[in-house]
């Protein structure tokens, strides 16, 4: 079963005026993985698509998605797919790829259907418009490019793995990758920044059973938060802040898409600066 959603672009003097719930229903995604079920949200930030897929009763394949226009979902786009169950597999363009807990697989524009299969498997899934093939590839966590950041006297000592990244490969403009926080630090991605040549997506994941991550975005003057469990993801526009801190160590999955793929260009806000 395939369900989507679209999601439209909100500006930033709107989502000023905008309540709790509110905010949760146009930048929160809390229900993205149901057994059985293809779900996808077309976001107007970016064309970005962020999804999930439960293939536990069966093989499930992403082909027409209404949204796209096109007669099959990656005829125009490139797509990364993640496991975060212990095992997986995806089929595309002929290849079969098995996959263990959070490794990811590209496939570039002109991939054909994509159908995922396992029991235990659970697919996050990102898309973006492409502008040429590029050949897929799986990318292990044994793979990526790691960067370590933070510290424990700030709370935020983490490690930031790269997988769909310059570093690692060549993509047209998903930029993708995981951060894992160190036992007892909380915060992610601060000092605070935005790029506003690009929008991001938010997965959190190991988020143990009763804690939660308060995540802030809105503009630096005038922040907002949403309360975010455990495989719930957030969209993040180009004009919001993204930075959180949780009641417990956690991982999150960041995707990026739009202008440039140069993970450095970002605008920082001084700490002073957050209201």
């Amino acid at each position: 079963m395939l369900k989507t959603q679209l999601r439209r672009a909100i500006d930033p003097r709107h989502a000023r005026g905008m309540d709790s719930g509110q905010l949760r229903d146009e930048f929160l995604i809390d229900d993205l993985f149901q057994p059985g079920q293809v779900h996808l949200v077309y976001s107007q930030y970016d064309r970005m698509i962020v999804g999930g897929a439960v293939p536990q009763n069966g093989p499930l394949t992403i082909d027409k998605v209404h949204e796209t226009g096109t007669p099959s979902w990656l005829d125009r786009r490139e797509a990364t797919l993640v496991n975060l169950g212990p095992s997986g597999t995806v089929e595309a363009n002929g290849e079969s790829y098995r996959m263990g807990r959070c490794d990811m697989l590209y496939l570039g524009m002109g991939s054909g259907p994509v159908t995922v299969s396992g029991k235990q498997a659970r697919f996050y899934i990102i898309s973006a418009p492409a502008h040429r093939a590029i050949p897929a590839r799986l990318i292990t966590i044994d793979d990526a490019a790691q960067v370590a950041l933070g510290g424990r006297d700030t709370s935020n000592e983490r490690v930031i793995y790269q997988f769909v990244h310059p570093a690692v490969m060549e993509s047209c403009q998903i930029v993708m990758g995981m951060t894992r926080l160190a036992t007892g630090s909380v915060w992610n991605t601060m000092p605070a920044h935005r790029h506003e040549r690009r929008s991001e997506a938010y997965l959190y994941l190991d988020v143990p059973e009763g804690q939660n991550v308060v995540h802030l975005m809105g503009e630096p003057s005038e922040t907002r938060h949403l309360i975010v469990r455990n495989e719930q993801a957030v969209l993040s526009p180009p004009w919001s802040i993204h930075c959180g801190a949780g009641t417990s160590s956690y991982s999150f999955i960041w995707a990026m898409a739009g202008d440039n793929v140069d993970y450095t260009d970002v605008d920082m806000v001084a700490m002073g600066d957050l209201r």
